[in-house]
């Protein structure tokens, strides 16, 4: 006796189509949730300015961190940014108190942040495209 392959016919397609029409449907529905929480928690998450191991610095127009006293350096921010506030920033608004000029001098800052810095997670999730 050999094994013979059974032919497939138009019901095993339709069956096979549905299941993985099906277990993408789930991926789906279980990813969303996922990007939900992820973009809520980028909204909400905070960068200071300066990091709050170097409070009490100013920061230049080129978004260095300067001594305070520095001329044409800016105060450092009274309270953290949202990742909301930063992300309209970088769309053209200026941060809340913040003129034209001290907005471009922390979105300097904002943009030199590297691992390990408070807000570096923050403003690097902001970066990531979104689908």
């Amino acid at each position: 006796m050999t094994d013979t392959p059974t032919p497939r016919t138009e019901g095993t397609l339709a069956r096979r189509t549905l299941l993985i029409g099906a277990a993408s449907a789930s991926t789906v529905v279980s990813i969303r949730p996922a990007l939900a929480q992820t973009q809520a928690s980028i909204m909400t998450c905070e960068i200071p300015i300066p990091d709050r191991a170097r409070v009490g610095q100013m920061i230049a127009a080129d978004g260095q961190v300067v001594a305070p006293g520095t001329p044409g350096a800016f105060p450092g921010a009274n309270r953290p940014f949202t990742g909301e506030q930063v992300k309209l920033a970088m769309k053209g608004q200026n941060l809340p108190g913040a003129d034209g000029d001290t907005t471009r001098a922390y979105l300097k800052y904002v943009q030199r942040l590297q691992n390990g810095t408070s807000g570096f997670t923050c403003f690097a999730s902001l970066q990531m495209p979104r689908g």
